[in-house]
């Protein structure tokens, strides 16, 4: 009976009531990042303030170089009077016209014997029927923070009437300054050696940006996931269209960026550069090539060094003329061989004892030695021309692309910057 009567006292809550405690609800793991996730972050984060802090300069990079992947063209169309002449008698305007010794001669004689011009530096010949030949003479050394300057000299290559001239490293927007200046732009930053550095450290700084990116563009190994990445999406939202763009388009663009990148920090930099192409495939050692000849012979006609130069490499095409500075420095013909990768002057190089006549180097980009195969690939893929016309196009094209990456990278940080201030507040 007392059983019972406890029991009766327990259902009603008296003093002998015994209350079981409620069931604990298992606590949920907290999860720690792993280090995938810890990597993605950090990398982010390095995308993000590197195109923030860089992103500018990329602009210009990108719009300077769309503009001077055209560079002979526009600056001989805006410069007609200084850069077209006449074609000789017989001949059409834009037919193949080489350089022969006795043009080279007659040139070099030309300004040599008029007070106002002298010796020049260097001089480059047309290819082409109707266009000049342009003088270089320099005139004021680069500097840690200013520009080379060079004098050009146009002349007309059959008359030898000189058209004009201008200084090449002079800034301006006028129509003979223009092209210069857009070429200074893009490869000093008008800044001298110290635009040069930093040049050389966008194109490391762009390299860091295409990989971080294409780290963070990474989806999950899913189809969804995979067209979602690569898919560009409005959905009746800007924002949604904005990051979709920056991330699709970035994916596509990293290829390029990072030849752009490597090949632009090689031009200024080359010393950065050399130990990854070293590991690829060894760059020669041989240094410039200087006379062996006795220094009381008398110096050879520029036309006996093109001469040799034609003989060593007979089916290039004469395009330039470096002229010995000192008594013990040789001539350096540069020429443009059939199935060259370069276009323009081509990147075939013979240099000649100017004392006596014989070839001391020659730099054949048909037989590259070692890492020069690489090297040789790098201009013609930054500029485009390896690809041709549809190749500079391309590159002209693409030249829009820093500054849509840009832009569209300030809007996703604006939007993040702003919810992460609301949250806080």
């Amino acid at each position: 009976m007392s059983a019972a009567k406890d029991a009766a006292v327990a259902a009603r809550g008296g003093p002998q009531a015994v209350i079981a405690p409620a069931p604990r609800r298992a606590a949920h793991p907290v999860h720690k990042p792993g280090r995938l996730a810890r990597a993605k972050d950090l990398l982010r984060t390095v995308h993000l303030w590197l195109g923030l802090v860089f992103g500018s300069v990329f602009v210009v990079l990108g719009l300077t170089g769309a503009a001077i992947a055209w560079l002979h063209e526009i600056d001989h169309t805006l410069n007609a009077d200084l850069m077209q002449v006449a074609p000789p008698p017989g001949m059409q305007a834009g037919a193949p016209m080489p350089a022969t010794p006795a043009m080279v001669q007659a040139v070099h004689e030309r300004l040599l014997n008029d007070p106002s011009y002298g010796k020049a530096t260097q001089i480059i010949f047309p290819g082409e029927a109707g266009e000049v030949a342009v003088a270089w003479y320099k005139l004021r050394p680069e500097g840690a923070y200013s520009l080379q300057q060079f004098r050009q000299v146009m002349v007309d290559p059959f008359t030898l009437r000189v058209t004009g001239g201008r200084v090449w490293g002079e800034l301006g927007f006028s129509r003979q300054l223009l092209m210069p200046t857009l070429f200074h732009l893009h490869r000093y930053l008008v800044a001298g050696e110290t635009g040069k550095t930093l040049i050389a450290a966008s194109g490391v700084v762009m390299l860091v940006v295409a990989l971080s990116g294409l780290f963070v563009w990474w989806p999950k190994a899913t189809r969804s996931a995979w067209r979602m990445a690569l898919t560009v999406r409005h959905g009746g939202s800007w924002p949604r269209f904005n990051f979709s763009l920056h991330r699709a388009a970035g994916f596509f663009a990293v290829p390029v960026l990072l030849v752009l990148g490597f090949s632009g920090t090689h031009f200024n930099q080359p010393a950065w550069i050399a130990p990854v192409i070293n590991a690829v495939a060894p760059l020669p050692t041989a240094g410039k090539a200087v006379n062996r000849s006795d220094k009381s012979l008398p110096l050879i006609a520029p036309a006996d060094a093109v001469s040799a130069a034609q003989a060593a490499i007979p089916q290039g095409r004469v395009s330039r003329l470096s002229l010995p500075a000192k008594g013990d420095a040789p001539y350096e013909v540069r020429l443009r061989q059939p199935g060259e990768l370069r276009e323009g002057d081509g990147a075939t190089r013979v240099s000649i004892d100017s004392r006596s006549g014989r070839v001391l180097k020659v730099v054949d980009p048909l037989r590259p030695q070692g890492g020069e195969a690489v090297v040789n690939w790098l201009f013609p893929l930054h500029s485009g021309e390896a690809f041709g016309t549809a190749g500079r196009i391309f590159i002209s094209v693409f030249g829009l692309m820093p500054l849509v990456f840009f832009v569209t990278g300030l809007v996703i940080w604006s939007k993040r910057r702003r919810a992460k201030h609301k949250g806080r507040h």
